[in-house]
């Protein structure tokens, strides 16, 4: 019985490493996208890297760079 109890925790640790391991390298990455909300309550959402979503992050680029509290972070 203790046997399996330190086989259960030695899978549990591995479990554990490899999903922090998945989010930190895998979901933790920053993916630009453009959610345009409507008064309906509807949402549209484009990837940052498409052309329907190039004014916007142009816009959004320039907001940020002029951005006193931006720059502090």
């Amino acid at each position: 019985m203790k046997k399996l109890i330190k086989v259960l925790a030695v899978i549990l640790a591995v479990a554990t490493a490899g999903a922090a391991a998945y989010y930190y390298f895998v979901m933790r990455q920053k993916k630009p996208q453009v959610e345009l909300y409507f008064d309906d309550g509807s949402m549209l959402a484009f990837p940052g890297n498409t052309p329907e979503a190039a004014e916007f992050m142009n816009v959004a680029k320039d907001v940020l760079d002029n951005s006193p509290v931006a720059g502090s972070c």
